[in-house]
């Protein structure tokens, strides 16, 4: 067989012709324009010919494109036919779905063991991941973490506040934390990469030149958070990091303040075909959001 271009590339040909648009093609395909514009890009140094004029506003076919489109279209056809007829993919009762692997380990157990309180015939997957790996065709769902400033692609679902926490120890006895800036007594837990988060609370309670102040050093909120717990000091984190912590009052949130953290995250669709499990765990984990 002749090698041919990837998938990808077909699919956001095939929708941007059809929407005569990347931004339509996009949101049809739950990608971002910028992505689907650059598989049409892709595809046509592939072929080695234009697919459309592209003007300000509007894209048209190219003669090429016109010829190409009937086939692949086809062919898509074809393929969803024949998908179709050797997998029960809509009717199996799994779900496969992507987190970075701190909300894995922190926010996403409790609600799994609530869902699958709901839906015990379920059987659920969960990839942890700690970089942005490509692995979106082998998930039904992705949880991917957001900027405020970026646009949501698929469902927004939560978006995250910081909370400064400590163990219960340094909330008693005489050298217990009274004002925010006794945080100094305890010690800081810095997370490597991550120097705004003490820069936010240092902003929001007035204690200057905090986030200079040396401490204990990690590049994993997780192993922040067990510092915290052990007694090395206090920790700045997401919210939903904490929050497993803070219920079983391994940790306290002394001061308990909603201060913004900039950061969300989204729920996204893999490239598996939805299936009905897989869109009750999307509306369960939105509502529970």
């Amino acid at each position: 067989m002749k090698y041919l271009p990837p998938l990808n590339y077909i699919r956001s040909f095939e929708a941007s012709a059809r929407h005569l648009s990347f931004t339509k093609a996009a949101e049809e395909l739950r990608m971002t324009q910028a992505a689907v514009s650059g598989h049409v890009r892709a595809l046509e140094q592939f072929i080695g010919r234009p697919l459309f004029y592209r003007a300000p506003r509007s894209l048209t076919l190219t003669e090429v494109a016109s010829a190409y489109l009937p086939a692949l279209q086809r062919a898509l056809a074809q393929i969803d036919v024949a998908t179709g007829q050797v997998q029960t993919v809509r009717h199996r009762k799994e779900v496969t779905i992507a987190c970075p692997a701190s909300l894995a380990t922190n926010w996403l157990p409790e609600r799994l063991r609530a869902y699958r309180a709901e839906n015990p015939e379920v059987e659920v997957t969960v990839h942890a991941t700690i970089w942005a790996e490509a692995i979106e065709q082998i998930v039904d769902l992705r949880i991917i973490p957001r900027h405020i400033s970026q646009s949501v692609v698929g469902e927004s679902l939560c978006e995250e506040h910081l909370v400064m926490v400590c163990c219960p120890d340094f909330m008693t006895g005489p050298d217990a934390m009274r004002v925010p800036a006794d945080v100094l007594k305890k010690g800081l837990i810095h997370i490597l990469g991550r120097q705004e988060l003490w820069e936010c609370f240092a902003d929001h309670h007035a204690i200057p030149d905090l986030p200079n102040v040396q401490g204990l050093k990690t590049d994993s909120s997780n192993v922040a958070l067990e510092m915290a717990i052990a007694g090395l000091g206090c920790a700045v984190t997401l919210a939903s990091l904490a929050e497993v912590h803070l219920q079983r009052r391994l940790l306290v949130e002394p001061f308990p303040s909603k201060i913004a953290s900039g950061w969300g995250y989204e729920l996204r669709q893999g490239e598996l075909s939805p299936t009905r499990a897989s869109e009750k765990l999307t509306q369960f984990l939105l509502k529970r959001s």
